[in-house]
């Protein structure tokens, strides 16, 4: 009777918030390919942010690393399934970067102490879909929210984004013990979470929520606002933000939260390619996505150009979970080349 109860006081939320809360411009519609397994923690806003390891010998073997936010870290195939559960409890954000020497490394960002954030990293076995620990390094003072990663050579760059509007730069030392090195810090007003970094150049883009989206040029400590929350393009809350370089061009996903769309840009100019929304087909529409990520090339026949993966806030009865977009049918619904 809790789970019913539950279920109803928010599709009754829902429903009173269609008549106040602004909407964007039109979106196109595409479905899911597949979902993941819920997360482990029921009744509760607990999953949050994916990141995709791609199988370039086998694509269709690559798998998801995803946060629950209450718990821990979900290893996913692409069928959906878990295939580890790591219990760090609460992590909030989550990305991977694959090194020169072939291991991948997951960061995800530490908030077990709200007064003190931490980076936490874990191997990926990608053989056996299992995380290896490897230790932590400090993320700043403040409550850990958002992370990203810029592999640059043989240098792994974290992006430590905390709750209170602070970005703190860390080169993650690997040898051994882990350890970060300060670079730089960048100051926001209000809330932040959602980051991602071009891996052409290290240009760091990040989601002010209420305010819209930030670009801080490799090494600067001031940012410019390039994609302001406008109730057209872009709907309080910008929430995840996820980044696909194809060559010389390069696409950047956002989560416009507050009207339940995603919003496409073309960089460096950020132009507005349009909206997307996930609706019910097979499986299940999202609602209320926090966090997204987007990857390039074949995962398979269901993803022949590109993986995109949603945090879905509302999966009633069930836990939230993760559902799976071929970026294919997002391009052709979109017009784009």
């Amino acid at each position: 009777m809790r789970t019913l109860a539950i279920t109803l006081a928010t599709a009754s939320f829902a429903l009173a918030g269609c008549a106040s809360n602004p909407v964007g411009l039109p979106a196109v519609e595409v479905t899911a390919v597949a979902e993941t397994d819920p997360v482990g923690t029921a009744n509760e806003d607990a999953a949050d942010d994916p990141a995709i390891w791609r199988n370039a010998a086998d694509p269709a073997a690559s798998l998801i690393v995803a946060t629950d936010k209450k718990s821990g870290l979900l290893v996913y195939d692409l069928s959906g399934k878990t295939r580890f559960t790591d219990n760090s409890g609460l992590l909030n954000n989550v990305d991977l970067a694959t090194m020169p020497d072939g291991r991948v490394i997951v960061v995800a960002s530490d908030r077990n102490d709200p007064a003190n954030a931490k980076l936490r990293l874990w191997r990926l076995d990608t053989a056996k879909a299992r995380l290896e620990p490897l230790g932590a390094v400090s993320g700043g003072t403040g409550e850990a929210y958002g992370v990203c990663l810029w592999r640059n050579g043989d240098s792994l760059i974290a992006y430590s984004v905390l709750k209170e509007g602070v970005t703190h730069e860390v080169r993650i030392k690997l040898n051994g013990t882990p350890t970060g090195e300060p670079l730089r810090t960048m100051k926001l007003s209000t809330q932040t979470e959602g980051c991602v970094v071009d891996p052409s150049d290290g240009t760091l883009y990040v989601g002010e929520e209420d305010v819209g989206i930030w670009k801080f040029a490799p090494g600067a400590t001031e940012g410019k606002l390039v994609a302001p929350v406008d109730n057209q393009h872009l709907v309080a809350d910008v929430e995840g933000l996820a980044l696909l370089r194809t060559g010389d061009r390069a696409v950047l996903v956002a989560s416009s939260q507050g009207d339940n769309a995603y919003a496409v840009f073309a960089l460096p100019d950020m132009t507005p390619l349009g909206r997307f929304r996930i609706v019910a087909g097979k499986f299940g529409s999202t609602e209320e996505t926090d966090g997204i990520e987007l990857a390039g090339g074949s995962f398979g026949a269901d993803y022949p150009d590109g993986l995109f993966i949603a945090q879905d806030g509302h999966n009633q009865p069930a836990a939230q979970n993760f559902k799976l977009v071929s970026w294919a049918a997002v391009k052709a619904a979109l017009g784009l080349n």
